[in-house]
């Protein structure tokens, strides 16, 4: 998603703070505004099905930052696993809807950027949501994928489902390595359950010259997401909204699996509430909901699973005044 020139791809050089461990010690900002963070996960046997749910609440809350960051152990990894692992998974029960036709598009594309499209044989959800960039409309579409170019070869750094709302990101590959695995997913914009959690859209809009997605509700309202910063350290993501959520529903969510802690896209969170000296600590799956300023979920140990996924950070969370 980003960059005009090999090093422009990048977007552009992160300083070394922002370079530096997104738990790093904060200077408390008085305007900042702790959310509601409540843990809905579910214990799960199939390593294929979202059974942890974190969803963020405030009606106050009109922009925020979402970091996809490399695991603090990426450095270390000699193998790497992203196959899938249908053990003890039972998927004869899901929705499925058939499309009249499968396809791949390319919907733009420039030497350093470009946006493609697919249309699944089926999906568990219609696909009907259209999606837009400049002039050009297409229809139909299962997901979107943002690519860039980084070290002389594609990378697929971002990719939304416009008929459930589901993002997943990733930074550029770390180091010397020439691939990592996409992990946890997420749901921007207000979060409802239709057989599972989901943001219906109305239409989707890109600008490739602010690398900027515009996405409309079908409940109303609109939200922006930026690529503001992309690199082998991690992707950022300026999320702003055009008002609050309807009903008090969650303005965002984060969707991931865990089974066991080696084998998990996320297995532990952290958490730093407005004022504290400190973060809080947890195992995902006992983590009991916080009023918190900042949010991490990842893992200490390397998994089975998506080996190479990043860690999620929420944070940045405030209001229409916010500079």
């Amino acid at each position: 998603m980003k960059s005009r020139l090999a090093t422009t791809f990048m977007f552009v050089a992160m300083s070394a703070a922002s370079l530096s461990s997104p738990l790093r010690a904060q200077t408390f900002d008085p305007n900042e505004i702790a959310v509601k963070i409540d843990n809905r996960s579910e214990p799960e046997l199939c390593a294929e099905r979202d059974n942890v749910e974190i969803n963020f609440t405030s009606p106050l809350v009109r922009k925020f930052r979402l970091q996809a960051v490399h695991p603090a152990y990426i450095g270390s990894i000699g193998v790497d696993r992203w196959a899938p692992d249908f053990t003890s998974c039972d998927m004869t029960k899901d929705p499925s809807f058939r499309a009249d036709n499968s396809r791949r598009v390319t919907i733009y594309e420039t030497p350093d950027l470009w946006v493609t499209g697919f249309t699944f044989p089926s999906f568990w959800r219609p696909n009907t949501v259209p999606v837009r960039i400049g002039n050009r409309v297409e229809q139909g579409l299962h997901l979107v994928q943002v690519w860039v170019r980084h070290r002389e070869r594609a990378e697929e750094v971002l990719v939304v489902y416009p008929p459930d709302g589901y993002w997943r990101a990733r930074p550029l590959p770390f180091k010397d390595m020439r691939w990592t695995a996409y992990g946890s997913s997420f749901l921007i914009g207000p979060v409802e359950v239709q057989e599972r959690p989901i943001v219906a859209l109305k239409e989707i809009a890109f600008d490739p010259e602010t690398r900027t997605f515009t996405i409309q509700f079908t409940r109303g309202g609109e939200a922006k997401v930026r690529i503001a910063t992309l690199d082998d350290e991690r992707q950022v993501l300026d999320v702003s909204y055009s008002g609050a959520m309807p009903e008090g529903r969650p303005f965002a969510s984060m969707r991931s699996m865990y089974t066991t802690e080696f084998n998990a896209d996320v297995a532990h969170v952290s958490w730093r509430t407005k004022g504290g000296k400190g973060w809080g600590e947890s195992p995902i799956m006992t983590f009991k909901d916080a009023e918190a300023t900042e949010f991490w979920a990842g893992r200490k140990v390397p998994s089975l699973h998506n080996t190479s996924a990043p860690d999620m950070v929420f944070g940045k969370f405030a209001g229409d005044d916010a500079k």
